[in-house]
């Protein structure tokens, strides 16, 4: 399939292909990967200087930031976690004492509003973003409805970053002018950083 004729069947093609590889994976396997790849974050200059991070819920296949948030929370960083709204905007919020899980408008849990406060953009140190496939260029993919693709133009003091499983991994992730290159993208093997050049 040439990229230049269908850039919208080869991005689906690649997405669909990240996701399928994603969801070979055993329990045993998502498990152990996650927690190499949490170790990979945790000891990463990124995560060590950020004192206020964005981070996601894992559903269905996706790399699972369990340990993370344990060990974020110990080392005394403040953690928010993405609400979709309006089936557009994101926003980000940080669960105040007592706070409650809900489930969000794709299935996934998010803060309740009313426990929550809002945490400006500006004021995150690092996203951590899900992704369907990425590249060793830092390109990331979604899973398309583009709530994150919005969102992080916004977070310019942030070191923006992803969790994948290295089977995730693509050749190429055409990219797309909407579309905010990662700084790095960590995975149970490996850490790949943007070039500046």
């Amino acid at each position: 399939m040439e990229r230049q004729e269908t850039p919208a069947a080869f991005r689906e093609l690649v997405r669909r292909q990240g996701i399928q590889a994603r969801n070979a994976l055993t329990e045993t396997e998502r498990e152990v990967f996650s927690q190499r790849a949490v170790s990979q974050i945790v000891r990463s200059p990124e995560f060590q200087r950020a004192h206020h991070i964005l981070i996601y819920r894992a559903i269905r296949g996706e790399l699972r930031l369990n340990e993370l948030e344990t060990a974020a929370l110990s080392m005394g960083k403040q953690l928010a976690y993405p609400v979709c709204l309006n089936g557009r905007d994101m926003a980000a919020l940080c669960l105040r004492e007592g706070a409650a899980w809900v489930k969000g408008r794709y299935g996934i849990d998010e803060p309740s509003w009313e426990h929550s406060d809002v945490i400006p953009p500006e004021n995150l140190d690092m996203v951590l973003c899900p992704c369907t496939a990425f590249d060793e260029a830092c390109n990331r993919m979604g899973m398309g409805a583009g709530f994150y693709d919005r969102y992080l133009p916004q977070c310019g003091n942030a070191c923006i970053a992803a969790a994948a499983f290295e089977a995730q991994k693509s050749a190429c992730i055409p990219a797309m002018p909407w579309d905010h290159p990662l700084d790095v993208v960590y995975t149970e093997k490996a850490v790949y950083r943007r070039s500046r050049e």
